[in-house]
């Protein structure tokens, strides 16, 4: 399980632990992409290319964004494996969706096409934790 941590307005003691956002993304739409990833096994267009992986099948059990307070935004995603940059490059894909610059229908065809380029571009890393390892 990973958690992804934003926020919107200015706070010394997050800027190391979150992702500072400058818009108010429609988490709402964002949850009902979310629920698409646990159809989905080939994450192909989340992972890094070229990679040295032997397959991009994840199996994904859990994807939603929770409110933590007022501003302060988690996602958390559990699935049996993870590949290369997979959780930074679906939140910044989700992103685009939760700012309307892609519709849940081209998020669909992204998740489906397996087409790196196509996706959002990577967020930041800082605010990537590994929350819980299951064996």
């Amino acid at each position: 399980t990973y958690h992804y941590f934003v926020y919107r307005h200015k706070n010394p003691y997050l800027r190391h632990y979150a992702a500072r956002l400058t818009f108010a993304p429609d988490y709402e739409l964002m949850n009902r992409a979310a629920e698409l990833l646990l159809e989905t096994d080939d994450f192909t267009s989340f992972s890094k290319v070229n990679n040295d992986q032997k397959t991009n099948i994840c199996q994904v059990t859990q994807a939603r964004w929770t409110q933590v307070k007022d501003d302060h935004w988690r996602f958390e995603i559990t699935a049996n494996r993870f590949l290369r940059n997979m959780v930074r490059a679906t939140v910044g894909t989700l992103m685009l969706l939760g700012r309307h610059k892609i519709s849940l229908s081209e998020f669909q065809h992204i998740l489906a096409d397996g087409n790196r380029s196509q996706a959002g571009e990577s967020m930041p890393g800082h605010a990537l934790f590994l929350e819980d390892i299951v064996y």
